[in-house]
């Protein structure tokens, strides 16, 4: 690992870790997915089998997927899913995500087509109808981490407050085997942030991918500055005589918002799920996965199966 805890496989190809732990590897399946399909597509060019079925998403998916793997050599496995756009965010406030574009023609078949792969490899997919990935990655990470290491694999910094003693994101970077892993140290080194200021600095900023506003006027900036001098939004609150006049009046006129947007920031913890350890054991099917490969016309792939 680097300095910088960014690892590339082209330097070292592992992650310390005490050998004692069970490692769970939380894996942001949509994240991954779209990754792979905007990597392979931006050429103009779709990979599809012959019979027409688009599958470059798929493919992709399981390139980044085996990269984990061989990155932080996991005990145990967990595929997370979004299920529908309609979540409990939704209903909190209408314009949440709207501003995103509707998936590409090419990738909707390939929602469900990677599900399929991943169960043929022998790794659970979990999703819930109302919640985010990002909720059950929370849940299950906060079960799991009780007593094993966990990893989260996403490319989504909201992710960061998911951060502890025992858990670990790696955002994917550009390029293939490439991860910055952020752990307590390294989230306030790059940051100046703690995992409960993450959700913080949402409610102030907002976030324009998710299309909630925050406090309109505040922006990155000046919410870190906010952060470090008071150290939670409760903290600004109570302290709001001292804050210039500019930044007080924004923050009243903006109150209700400020702590919507907190709240759709905040990654729930407590989703009605549950994945024993047992249940998500890392064991590759390697026959199973192998047909599925073949019936993709993935036969580049198989080689990774070992």
């Amino acid at each position: 690992m680097r300095r910088d805890n960014t690892i590339d496989l082209r330097g070292e190809n592992n992650v310390q870790s005490n050998p004692n732990l069970n490692k769970v590897l939380l894996v942001d399946g949509m994240a991954v997915l779209f990754r792979a399909f905007f990597a392979t597509s931006y050429s103009g060019y779709i990979r599809k089998t012959k019979a027409g079925l688009p599958t470059n998403a798929v493919y992709g998916f399981v390139q980044y997927f085996f990269d984990a793997i061989n990155t932080f050599q996991p005990t145990h496995v967990v595929c997370c899913w979004d299920m529908g756009s309609t979540t409990f965010r939704t209903e909190q406030f209408a314009d949440y995500k709207g501003n995103r574009p509707e998936a590409p023609l090419e990738l909707i078949p390939q929602f469900e087509l990677v599900k399929e792969v991943v169960a043929e490899m022998g790794v659970p997919n979990i999703g819930i109808s109302g919640f985010e990935a990002d909720d059950c990655i929370g849940t299950l990470a906060n079960q799991l981490s009780l007593d094993s290491e966990v990893y989260i694999l996403t490319g989504d910094h909201d992710m960061l407050q998911l951060v502890n003693d025992r858990v670990k994101v790696a955002i994917m970077k550009k390029g293939k085997l490439n991860y910055m892993v952020y752990d307590l140290e390294t989230l306030f080194a790059e940051k100046q942030l703690t995992p409960l200021q993450v959700i913080d600095i949402k409610g102030f900023m907002g976030d324009t991918s998710d299309n909630y506003p925050g406090v309109k006027g505040i922006g990155e900036k000046i919410a870190l500055k906010l952060l470090q001098e008071y150290k939670t939004v409760e903290g600004v609150l109570e302290n709001l005589d001292l804050l210039p006049k500019g930044v007080k009046a924004k923050i009243e006129a903006n109150l209700d918002m400020l702590h919507l947007s907190r709240d759709l920031a905040r990654i729930r913890l407590d989703v009605p799920i549950a994945c024993a350890l047992e249940e998500c054991h890392w064991n590759l099917r390697k026959e199973a996965a192998a047909l599925k490969f073949e019936e993709l016309e993935f036969g580049g792939l198989v080689k990774l199966l070992g």
